[in-house]
């Protein structure tokens, strides 16, 4: 081979080098799922969805976060800092408004619908000794409401403000995450838990196993009050240890939501992934059996991402 046509050759393999290096970066796709306290439903769900992503996604890399879940979800993925999160419909719409109270300094116009998922069932869990039945029982006990402006605490709020009370009324309000809250039930130190969660939350299962509770009735006039996206609900007798009845209470749909600089194919992605491998969400944990595709674009409080518009659109629901 003469120089010329040696030096030719170089070029070209060069450049096919550089252009599969491009297109291996471009493959190379970055996601972190946002998720919420480890001992509540978010986290398992976060752990097996980052693992489908994982397996199924050519080129993805996942990683899993755990934070104080729904309002720091959202203010992540306005700065870029979250592929995916789960978040509270409340929430999500309060974000998208700019709440300031809510914990958003201004309106998240980032924010892009994925799909709606399961409801969180607003769950009230007392100590037999400490008497309360119903939410107007609440009256000058201690209660914990979540941890400072979360998804969970801006139900509490909710639920007290409909029920014509506020924290001014309870005895004492402690703001801590599920697992902490029950520690301090354990220890005779708070009477009462509020945690907005799937049901079967481990947090509750592990404290009706350790102390005689008492699943706290919310009245079907308080969610009529609320209004959407609030629904009044039921937890099923048996569904922690020692709950001999159906409870009353309200329940409010999670969604999960991207932002707007995730590209299409990804956003296509992790809605396709999500709807053809549940089995493997709901072995992470039972209130993903709830998760279905025909209610996948009920009440999304945000625009749908073009990627999840793309997939819904080729399962004929838009």
């Amino acid at each position: 081979m003469n120089r010329k046509l040696k030096r030719a050759a170089i070029a070209a393999i060069a450049s096919t080098s550089i252009a599969f290096s491009v297109a291996s970066a471009k493959a190379d796709e970055f996601i972190n799922v946002l998720t919420g306290g480890t001992s509540g439903v978010y986290y398992p769900l976060g752990v097996a969805l980052s693992k489908i992503y994982g397996e199924k996604i050519e080129g993805a890399r996942t990683q899993v976060q755990a934070t104080k879940a729904s309002v720091e979800n959202l203010n992540l993925l306005q700065q870029g800092r979250g592929e995916i999160a789960f978040a509270l419909g409340d929430s999500v719409k309060l974000a998208w408004d700019g709440d300031t109270e809510a914990g958003f300094k201004a309106p998240l116009d980032k924010l892009r619908g994925i799909a709606a998922i399961y409801p969180n069932y607003i769950q009230i869990m007392a100590s037999k000794e400490s008497g309360i039945k119903t939410v107007a029982d609440l009256k000058g006990k201690s209660l914990s409401v979540g941890a400072p402006k979360s998804g969970t605490e801006l139900n509490a709020r909710a639920i007290l403000t409909a029920a014509g009370m506020s924290y001014d009324d309870l005895g004492k309000t402690e703001y801590l995450p599920f697992a902490e809250s029950v520690e301090l039930m354990k220890n005779r130190q708070l009477d009462a838990t509020l945690q907005s969660a799937g049901l079967g939350v481990s947090s509750f299962k592990d404290l009706a196993t350790s102390l005689d509770v008492q699943m706290v009735a919310v009245p079907e006039e308080i969610a009529a009050k609320l209004g959407a996206p609030y629904v009044a609900a039921t937890v099923p007798a048996g569904t922690y240890q020692g709950q001999e009845s159906d409870v009353q209470t309200v329940a409010v749909v999670n969604f999960l939501v991207t932002h707007s600089d995730v590209s299409d194919d990804t956003a296509y992605q992790m809605t396709k992934q999500l709807f053809e491998n549940l089995p493997a969400l709901q072995a992470a944990h039972s209130a993903a059996t709830q998760i279905r595709i025909e209610d996948a674009l009920k009440g999304m409080p945000v625009p749908l991402h073009p990627g999840a518009e793309r997939y819904y659109k080729e399962k004929g629901l838009l």
